[in-house]
């Protein structure tokens, strides 16, 4: 099946990067949100990452308006009724992702595809949401999503092998490099970062060294691009947070608890660049 529209629910950080390599990659996009002030803030975002690359000699001002016409903004998901394929990029809840699954299921044809870019949650959970299991799988973009180029595809118990093609096709068509994870709670990527984080967290909270310390011992020591504080500033720390609490349960082990100083963190408000206050102060 050629997929010549592509859906995305959610225009935040990650959804708007989403919605910009499809867009970049020839496909008309839907990009829903559920207020239109967040969708305008998402189509602002794209113009202003693909204005870098026209200042930059990478495209020119005709190619970028080129992509932006391919883009249209959606604030009631019934409009997904005219996708080929849809991604969630929803907040890392639960119970949000579910209703959004539940609605996509309904308006959606019975040939689309329904992908999540959940970095945590079971796709085996959401798929279960639907009366088409066989048709959900995961699409985890890293983020910045235009500069990252990893994707990790996750599929369910039910996902067929023709959803896993399709979805590898269209990684590759974004110009991104799928990795395949098996269906555990923060799959491959999240398992292994977030204990990190989440450990640096705890280095904190302990005393063991200051923020800029901890940061400047693992970008030297250990030859991270940035330190695991400012990451999760980056991330967002209620996601950070969200995707422990997805370890800690789903696996059961004490090794995945939350550190009380993340938790305390995010009940203030603290939730990183998005705020403007994390660890850091931005």
């Amino acid at each position: 099946m050629e997929v010549k529209t592509f859906g995305v629910v959610g225009a935040g950080q990650m959804g708007s990067g989403i919605v910009h390599v499809a867009a970049a990659s020839g496909l008309s996009v839907i990009m829903n949100d559920i207020k239109q002030e967040f969708v305008d803030r998402g189509l602002a975002s794209i113009s202003k990452n693909l204005q870098r690359g026209v200042d930059k000699g990478r495209m020119t001002a005709d190619e970028k308006e080129a992509v932006l016409a391919r883009i249209k903004g959606s604030t009631d998901l019934a409009d997904m009724a005219e996708a080929d394929f849809v991604v969630e990029a929803a907040s890392e809840n639960e119970t949000i992702k579910f209703k959004i699954f539940e609605t996509l299921d309904q308006v959606c044809a019975p040939h689309v595809v329904l992908a999540s870019n959940t970095s945590s949650i079971p796709i085996g959970r959401i798929a279960a949401h639907t009366k088409r299991p066989e048709k959900v799988i995961g699409m985890h973009f890293m983020n910045p999503v235009p500069v990252m180029k990893l994707v990790e595809v996750i599929c369910g118990l039910a996902t067929s092998q023709e959803t896993l093609d399709l979805t590898l096709e269209l990684t590759q068509k974004m110009g991104k490099t799928p990795a395949a994870s098996n269906d555990y709670p923060g799959f491959i990527s999240n398992r292994i970062l977030m204990p990190m984080i989440n450990e640096a967290v705890f280095c904190l909270y302990h005393s063991v060294g200051t923020k800029e310390d901890i940061d400047t011992v693992m970008k030297l020591g250990m030859n991270h691009p940035m330190g695991p504080l400012a990451l999760a500033d980056l991330i967002g720390l209620d996601t950070c947070l969200a995707i422990m609490n997805t370890l800690h349960e789903g696996l059961g082990d004490s090794k995945y608890r939350p550190c009380p100083l993340l938790r305390q963190y995010v009940e203030a408000g603290y939730l990183g660049r998005k705020t403007g206050r994390g660890f850091y102060t931005y």
